[in-house]
Order: C-alpha cells, then sequence, then structure tokens
C-alpha cells in the first residue's frame, strides 16, 4: 500500500518536476549564450547557439506536462478552456519539433521558422484564453490558490498582448519599435510570457491535483 502511494505521489509531482526542469534548461541556455541579445532576439533563436538542443528539450517538457494538466482536468470543465489547453499544448511540441531561424532574419523566414512561428503564436494566444476560462473552476478546487491564479492570468493576458504588438511589428517588414539601443524588446516580451504561461500551468497542476483524485474532480 505504501509503494502504491509513493507511486502514485511520484507520477502527481512528475508534470511539475517537468515544467522546472523546462525552466532551467531555458535559464541555462541563456547563461551559455552571452552573446545572444535578450532583449531583441527571441528565446526560440537560442536553438543554433551554445547547448541549443536544451530549449526543444524545453518545450517537449512542457508540452508533456501541459498534455499531463489537459487529462488530469477531465469532462468536468468547460470544454472552451480545456480545448484552448489543448491548442497551447500541441502548439509547444511543434514549436519545439521545427526550430527558429537564426538571429537576424526577419524577412526571409524559412519553412521550418514559418511552422514554428505559427505555432508559437497560436499557442501563445491559447494559453491566456485557457486561463480566463479556467481560473474561476481552478480556485473553486484549490481556493488557496485563488490570488495567485488570478495574478497570473493577469499575467499572461497583458503580457502576451504586449507581444503581439512586438510581433506585428517585426512581421510588417522587420522590427521598428526599438527599446535603448534594441531594435526591438520582443525577446524580453516573449520571456516575459514564458515566465507568466509556465507559471500559471504550474499553479493550475498543483490545483487539479493527481490523476487518481478525480473523484473530486470539477465540476460546471
Amino acid at each position: 500500500m505504501t509503494i502504491t502511494a509513493t507511486a502514485s505521489a511520484a507520477r502527481a509531482r512528475l508534470p511539475l518536476a517537468l515544467i522546472g526542469t523546462a525552466g532551467l534548461a531555458m535559464t541555462a541556455v541563456e547563461a551559455l549564450n552571452p552573446d545572444y541579445d535578450l532583449v531583441s532576439e527571441t528565446l526560440s533563436r537560442y536553438v543554433h547557439g551554445t547547448a541549443g538542443w536544451l530549449l526543444p528539450a524545453a518545450l517537449l517538457a512542457v508540452g508533456a506536462a501541459s498534455a499531463a494538466l489537459v487529462v488530469r482536468l477531465g469532462a468536468g470543465v468547460r470544454r472552451a478552456g480545456r480545448a484552448a489547453l489543448l491548442v497551447w499544448t500541441i502548439g509547444v511540441l511543434v514549436a519545439a519539433l521545427f526550430p527558429a531561424d537564426p538571429p537576424g532574419r526577419w524577412s526571409r523566414p524559412s519553412l521550418s521558422e514559418l511552422v514554428h512561428g505559427n505555432a508559437a503564436f497560436l499557442a501563445f494566444a491559447a494559453l491566456p484564453t485557457a486561463a480566463v476560462l479556467l481560473r474561476g473552476r481552478l480556485a473553486v478546487r484549490r481556493p488557496g490558490l485563488r490570488t495567485a491564479l488570478s495574478a497570473f492570468t493577469a499575467a499572461s493576458v497583458t503580457t502576451t498582448a504586449g507581444l503581439a504588438v512586438y510581433l506585428a511589428d517585426v512581421m510588417d517588414g522587420g522590427p521598428s519599435l526599438g527599446l535603448g539601443d534594441a531594435p526591438t524588446p520582443v525577446g524580453l516580451v516573449e520571456r516575459l510570457v514564458l515566465a507568466a504561461d509556465l507559471g500559471w500551468v504550474a499553479l493550475a497542476l498543483v490545483a487539479v491535483g493527481a490523476r487518481g483524485e478525480r473523484g473530486r474532480a470539477l465540476r460546471g
């Protein structure tokens, strides 16, 4: 009985461990590539730098953790919210499999860049949508997380709106909205979006608990 309970607890913690590992991998690849400009270059382009394999590995980990969240939510939550979360999951996984172009190639994207960029765009749009639709039910499940869920939901929505502005600027013939010496702060804003989104996914995983707890799953 103890062994079974321990194994169940380990499975419950695995998606959270994947989110934490992904965050560490992204931080590591950032630290290993000091020549890249974190303000103007999106994190996706680090795949061409030192230990660039850490980035797709991190995205695969995020996708796997998000898939676990979709499963643990079950059918009792709002379908639109669960569907949006599924779009986020698929978008992250596709973005992991198709690398972005090297830095500086704004105007002539490759096919891989186009697939990566569109998948990432859909994922970034879907997560705040899911956060807004699911926040209330998750808060009912874990009232102690209500404030944190609201904060991360607001952060995801606002940072994603900012990212949309800078991405539109970049795709319109190249960056023109600069910040200091950087031609565009799209990289910095993208990192803020990632921090907000990964934080929300982690909180949602805590809120829904393990798969075995579905007997008390969300209703409505």
